[in-house]
């Protein structure tokens, strides 16, 4: 994973689990119907996944680290199928999904292309209708601290409804949190 040990320490805490649960997935989802087969793109340690798993019946996650694989597969493989791949080359089929999400990982993606296929991929493995969401950080001092010696590539919330739109998605919609320095999207396949 592309992150130093702090942040490791942090995204691997109960605290950061909590904050998942009560504040960035709450208004990430808001008004997001996920439907019955969701494929989270980037679980990270599994914060966004334990609580996931509790909402959809199927879940699918896609995790670039090989280490991190294996501590989801032992935590959550019997609730969950957990993939070893990059989101920008998932070795699923087209139009599998129901919704496909991510929560606080683009930015530890290293280019905005390598992005952009991760959100082409989003959009090939979506079933027509289909959602796309997530939501991510926005740069701050504290989270330039936070990622120092970090993969570190925020997106630009007023490029990335274009972006979305170049991969394929309708109905895009991008804002950001007034006070949590975070950006959510939603479109549609």
């Amino acid at each position: 994973m592309p992150m130093n040990r702090a942040h490791r320490k942090l995204c691997s805490s109960e605290e950061w689990a909590q904050t998942t649960k009560d504040v960035i997935l709450p208004w990430s989802l808001e008004d997001v119907d996920l439907g019955e087969d969701v494929l989270e793109i980037g679980p990270g340690y599994g914060a966004n996944l334990r609580v996931l798993v509790e909402r959809v019946p199927r879940l699918t996650a896609a995790e670039i680290d090989a280490d991190t694989v294996a501590l989801l597969k032992g935590q959550w493989g019997d609730r969950a199928t957990v993939l070893h791949a990059d989101g920008a080359e998932l070795p699923l089929p087209d139009a599998s999904f129901d919704s496909v999400v991510c929560f606080t990982m683009l930015h530890h993606v290293p280019t905005d292309a390598h992005q952009d296929r991760i959100f082409a991929e989003a959009f090939r493995v979506l079933r027509p209708g289909g959602t796309f969401a997530g939501s991510d950080s926005l740069s701050s001092v504290r989270f330039r601290v936070l990622h120092l010696r970090d993969t570190r590539n925020t997106v630009d919330p007023a490029a990335l409804p274009d972006r979305l739109r170049a991969a394929g998605f309708t109905e895009v919609a991008v804002d950001s949190h007034p006070r949590r320095n975070r950006v959510r999207f939603r479109a549609r396949r």
